[in-house]
């Protein structure tokens, strides 16, 4: 992790890169909403969710490209990002991307929430570490399937598989933090490649390891449902489907 000072600039989206405001404490913010937890060992639990915007990866099948391969956003500071979630009034608050481990700013935001007595979730990908107050690290590993196509446009494709995969950065996580660890599946091949990487990692327990259909379509979801369902029961790994698809669609605000 970098130790230049707070004015440091973060890589963040794609083209431009965001200065982090020394005396604002500013960060880019997608979205500020209350909605249920769609997925993980959270789900169906009221919460309010930050998005911020950024991301230092860029998988084929994000389906929150305005947070990472088209990033958009206010800029806020720490305490109106604070002041909007407490507002919406629930005890969870999810902080998501993006990728909001890449941003020092996330360190005060989440102190601010902790001190609000809020229960918090952080979605990382698990490459970029932070001394971030947290009750549940949320870390989904990229898997090959993620890789955007080998014409992506700035030279993604080699620049998302040299970053998705950081091993140090995971062992600490899960070392450190009460955590569930949520592999993205499109086939079966995917699912031999979660048990290679668990092979490595030891230290992951499979009872913290949840495996997600990929897809925002309910018939996409219920198919991929249909084998990797029974596969997770035989294997001692938790289904994670993707409620908030079923329940509002694939939409933001949700």
């Amino acid at each position: 992790m970098s130790t230049d000072s707070p004015t440091r600039v973060i890589e963040a989206s794609c083209a431009a890169a965001i200065p982090a405001s020394a005396d604002g404490l500013l960060l880019r913010v997608a979205e500020i909403f209350a909605s249920v937890q769609g997925e993980g060992f959270l789900t169906g639990a009221p919460s309010a969710f930050v998005r911020i915007s950024g991301c230092n990866l860029r998988c084929g099948y994000c389906d929150t490209r305005y947070a990472s391969w088209l990033p958009e956003g206010d800029m806020l500071s720490v305490e109106q990002i604070a002041d909007r979630v407490l507002a919406l009034g629930h005890e969870h608050v999810v902080v998501t991307g993006g990728e909001p481990m890449l941003f020092d700013h996330l360190v005060p935001l989440a102190d601010a929430l902790r001190r609000s007595g809020r229960h918090i979730t952080i979605e990382t990908a698990g490459t970029v570490d932070q001394p971030v107050a947290c009750d549940l690290m949320s870390i989904s590993p990229k898997l090959s399937n993620s890789d955007p196509p080998d014409d992506a446009p700035g030279g993604w494709h080699a620049r998302h598989r040299r970053r998705r995969n950081a091993p140090e950065v995971i062992r600490r996580l899960v070392r450190d933090y009460a955590y569930q660890v949520k592999f993205v599946i499109n086939g079966p091949a995917a699912c031999g490649e979660v048990e290679r990487y668990l092979a490595d990692f030891p230290e992951i327990g499979r009872d913290r390891v949840l495996l997600m259909p990929e897809g925002v379509e309910a018939t996409v979801l219920a198919e991929r449902a249909s084998w990797l369902e029974p596969y997770c029961r035989q294997r001692g790994l938790h289904f994670c489907p993707r409620r908030h698809i079923e329940w509002f669609g694939a939409r933001r605000g949700v």
